[in-house]
């Protein structure tokens, strides 16, 4: 299998924080979330995949290049969105185009003006006139007007309303409808991933607890409502976080220890998410 982005090792120490040898593999033409509670280590390992900072141990392969040089060497195919946009406020839109043509050999000038109209951006504006959700829509239209085929996107979609991210998601669905183009993209809104991915990352605490398909993680677990004695009834390496409360207790199961006698309810990623990094609660 041909891999857009592949990490193996991935060590990086902060003080008190160790990202901890990551590995993630995203297969090309595939959408992959990066999810994790705040501190988790989500934005620690974008930058060391865009060679922002350097690592202590690992290797970050993109589109099949590896090595330190790697993001120089396919910047061009690589579109990024940060959680802010980081355009000088008192720049407009059409003189933002006029300093990317000059960064990017293959910089498309019609595709980002297409861009801007669809997305209803004034390019005489100064930056500063923009709302947060045009900003972002900015650094989106930058992204996917050159050569990307893969996009790397930390918090893109975090504090825009329902109405403007619905729009954003739809812009990259149709981006991977080309099969050479793939996704990486942290969030704290999950259910903006569980619309668009294909496989699910959870990183606690600087350490991988998973990266699976999204399907798969979805068809593996359920929530099962019982009483303390029924749970302790169940294989301990099926069971992945509980919740107790006074009716008894909430549980993340693997689906396949359940029977037909049991109470239980679809497990969405966020559940999937909190149980597996969430202590025993009373």
């Amino acid at each position: 299998m041909e891999y857009a982005l592949e990490i193996k090792g991935l060590t990086k120490s902060y003080g008190d924080f160790v990202l901890d040898a990551v590995d993630i593999r995203l297969p090309g033409g595939c959408i992959m979330g990066f999810i994790g509670e705040n501190g988790a280590g989500k934005t620690t390992t974008i930058k060391l995949i865009l060679d922002l900072i350097f690592k202590d141990e690992g290797s970050v392969s993109i589109l099949g290049y590896e090595g330190d040089n790697t993001y120089k060497i396919v910047k061009e195919n690589i579109g990024v969105v940060l959680d802010e946009c980081n355009f000088p406020e008192v720049l407009n839109a059409k003189e933002i185009n006029m300093i990317m043509k000059r960064i990017y050999k293959t910089w498309d000038v019609n595709k980002f003006l297409g861009y801007l109209e669809r997305f209803n951006l004034n390019v005489k504006k100064q930056v500063k006139e923009y709302s947060r959700g045009m900003k972002m829509k900015l650094a989106i239209a930058v992204a996917l007007s050159h050569d990307s085929k893969i996009l790397i996107l930390d918090e893109a979609t975090s504090g825009l309303d329902p109405l403007v991210r619905e729009e954003i998601l739809d812009v990259f669905l149709e981006f991977i409808q080309d099969e050479s183009h793939s996704i990486f993209m942290s969030s704290h809104i999950i259910s903006d991933l569980e619309k668009v991915c294909d496989y699910i990352t959870l990183i606690h605490h600087g350490k991988l607890v998973f990266s699976a398909p999204k399907d798969d993680l979805i068809e593996k677990f359920v929530l099962l409502k019982c009483s303390e004695s029924e749970l302790a009834d169940l294989p301990p390496n099926a069971i992945y976080g509980i919740k107790k409360n006074s009716f008894g207790v909430e549980a993340l199961v693997e689906r396949r220890v359940v029977s037909d006698e049991h109470v239980v309810d679809r497990a969405n990623i966020e559940d999937i998410m909190i149980y597996h990094i969430k202590e025993v609660s009373a």
